[in-house]
């Protein structure tokens, strides 16, 4: 259906752009230069407030808040922008919101991604696809999350941290620093703790065994050997020369900024 449906009681700007077969409920605000894609439903009471672009065929949930200004002291009414792509799902409350000058300007989420209730995406972060974040997962600002990562319940990630791709993040996880990809980390009384690698998640993706024995072989050199940061990614060079897993690792690691999370938990 290629009809668009704008609630009488929603107000949209006329600056806005709805593609075909958009939903506008009851109550909603569509603000300026704000444009919507083909398929999308923004449910009642949902708030696109300005400058922001969703994909296609998404929903947006009751009482969401997306592409509202930054919560940043120094951001003071310049133009940024929010982008979302495609087949994406913001459940009931959530805010996400749109990038500071400082930051680049942008924030951005790609595709199919699952945003559960009351989640906070703040600006400049940069959210890939098929992530998952679980009730309350808050991102700081200039946060990075990469493909297939989750972030558990009530889960708060440091300003400027990178998650890796295909990271899980248990409930209830305070992360100061970079968690590397296929890496398991939850939270364990008063620290956190590096679990080993997400092997589950990884059989649920489709990767095989040998990427997934790899993928522990890298961490038993990183973690379990006498090896300093750099002793180790030399050893993982040597003895996975070819590796797509090793090159995703260690590439990763070579960006860090904040430096990976090392607090390695034996008895998991």
């Amino acid at each position: 259906m290629n009809e668009i449906i704008v609630h009488p009681t929603a107000v949209v700007s006329p600056k806005a752009e709805l593609g075909k077969g958009v939903e506008i409920g009851p109550y909603a605000v569509i603000g300026d230069h704000v444009r919507i894609g083909e398929g999308t439903v923004i449910m009642h009471h949902g708030v696109i407030e300005c400058n922001a672009e969703i994909g296609a065929h998404c929903t947006i949930f009751p009482f969401s808040s997306v592409g509202t200004t930054p919560q940043d002291i120094s951001f003071h009414n310049e133009d940024t922008f929010l982008h979302i792509g495609d087949h994406n799902v913001i459940r009931e409350f959530t805010t996400i919101n749109r990038g500071t000058s400082k930051g680049g300007n942008h924030t951005r989420i790609g595709d199919h991604n699952y945003l559960m209730a009351y989640v906070h995406i703040a600006h400049d972060c940069q959210v890939g696809s098929h992530t998952q974040f679980v009730n309350g997962a808050t991102l700081a600002g200039h946060v990075t999350v990469e493909d297939y990562a989750v972030v558990g319940a009530f889960s708060s990630v440091h300003q400027f941290v990178r998650i890796g791709r295909h990271a899980y993040i248990g409930g209830y996880t305070i992360v100061l620093q970079d968690i590397l990809p296929f890496s398991k980390v939850a939270q364990r009384r008063s620290s956190y703790s590096l679990y080993g690698p997400n092997s589950i998640g990884m059989m649920r993706n489709g990767f095989n065994r040998d990427f997934i024995d790899h993928v522990k072989d890298i961490y038993r050199i990183i973690f379990h050997s006498d090896l300093n940061l750099t002793q180790a990614i030399k050893k993982i060079s040597e003895e996975l020369p070819d590796s797509e897993e090793a090159a995703i690792i260690i590439g990763f690691i070579d960006k860090s900024k904040r430096g990976i999370l090392k607090n390695f938990f034996p008895d998991a």
